[in-house]
């Protein structure tokens, strides 16, 4: 193996036990009753969106790429909203 090699799948382990300790400590509060449904959905909802266009799209890159383009629209659309909100008054 080279250094290279090494590097790539020391950082795929180190992704994937951080992946499994925010999993663990968020079941964790969930159990303990500290969880905020909302903010909880806005966190896996990348995921879902990639998920689902992986196994509806031509390629898993392709709905990578798909995936985020959504969520930057999404993110733009939440800023656009909470400025006009602010903008009218509202709170």
């Amino acid at each position: 193996m080279t250094i290279e090699e090494i590097a790539i799948w020391a950082t795929l382990i180190m992704l994937g036990l951080a992946a499994l300790a925010a999993l663990l400590f968020g079941l964790r509060n969930a159990t303990y009753g500290k969880m905020n449904i909302l903010a909880s959905v806005i966190v896996i909802s990348p995921a879902v969106i990639l998920i689902a266009l992986g196994f509806t799209m031509e390629s898993w890159s392709q709905a990578g790429v798909v995936a985020m383009l959504v969520m930057f629209g999404l993110a733009c659309a939440a800023m656009l909203f909470t400025g006009l909100r602010g903008f009218f008054g509202m709170r």
